[in-house]
């Protein structure tokens, strides 16, 4: 999430009530999740597996939870609970806003659009020209939709990320503060669910179409005319590139990339990241023509074991 205008190191600061370290007047422009930031913007970090990553990540202010040696061109915020502190500023930069009705004041709905019974469009939602919303579709705060989008009955778009802290008291939430944003040409099937980011947006890309049930996690990025068919579920911070195609039931890890032009077959799990203009298959995730040789070599099995035990 970009803020509305810049902030200072020490605003930020005296909003959470941190001490800091770096200039005071240090430019601070945004807040996001570790796998999407970017310069200017604010990541937290409570864990010193990930002190590293945090450090060096494209984010220039770090809300850490230890006195450490700041590098250079960045700032420190130094927290007791940085994800608390996270949340905080999320409330402070973008509040729950309460409906006033099925269609908030804010919202824009362009020419031509048809939006049918019951659906919800929520504060600053944005629907592009063209397009056809069908009953019982949610669209949450936040909400962009370009031209000729269609989405089908029941479809939440904007719900918060599945993204929580494990603690003795029981599990945190971590507020989501960023958008949904659907680009021209998107087809969204019956009952899909696509979470907005933490604080930037999940994405998916022009002329991309999703058979119904299909989820996809805070923070991904679909690329453009991607198939994506029925029960796939994509977790948070996934990179899919243009043309990639998702056959049934997929599940996928958080924070891999699938390559351009890939073909991941029915009730494969993707649990790392893999080339463009390849077929895949099978869990843990491989070359389709690979698992079928090894499916094809286990069958023989029983046969091979019979011959050994008539010697």
């Amino acid at each position: 999430m970009k803020f509305p205008t810049p902030f200072t190191l020490k605003q930020i600061a005296d909003i959470i009530g941190t001490p800091y370290v770096g200039p005071a007047d240090f430019p601070v422009t945004g807040m996001n999740e570790i796998h999407v930031v970017e310069a200017g913007d604010i990541v937290f970090v409570d864990h010193p597996k990930y002190y590293g990553k945090a450090l060096e990540s494209k984010a220039t202010v770090i809300l850490i939870d230890k006195e450490v040696d700041c590098p250079n061109g960045k700032a420190l915020l130094v927290s007791k609970d940085p994800f608390n502190d996270f949340n905080a500023l999320s409330r402070f930069f973008r509040p729950f806003a309460k409906a006033d009705g099925p269609l908030a004041k804010t919202a824009t709905i362009g020419e031509n659009s048809v939006v049918q019974p019951n659906v919800f469009i929520g504060n600053h939602v944005v629907i592009g020209k063209d397009c056809l919303i069908h009953a019982n579709v949610v669209l949450n705060d936040h909400t962009v939709l370009g031209d000729r989008v269609i989405v089908h009955a029941g479809s939440v778009l904007g719900g918060d990320a599945f993204y929580y802290k494990n603690r003795p008291s029981g599990h945190d939430k971590l507020l989501s503060a960023g958008r949904v944003v659907i680009e021209d040409d998107v087809e969204i099937g019956a009952l899909c669910t696509i979470d907005k980011g933490i604080g930037g947006d999940t994405t998916i890309g022009a002329g991309t179409k999703l058979d119904n049930q299909v989820h996809v996690g805070h923070d991904t990025r679909i690329g453009k005319k991607c198939l994506i068919a029925s029960q796939t579920g994509i977790a948070g911070c996934v990179v899919i590139e243009d043309e990639v195609i998702l056959w049934g039931q997929v599940g996928t890890n958080s924070g891999i990339t699938i390559g351009k032009k890939a073909v991941v077959m029915g009730q494969t799990g993707v649990t790392k990241s893999v080339k463009g203009g390849t077929s895949y298959f099978g869990t843990p995730v491989e070359k389709s023509r690979e698992k079928l040789k090894q499916l094809a070599l286990l069958k023989q099995l029983p046969e091979l074991l019979r011959r050994l035990e008539d010697k």
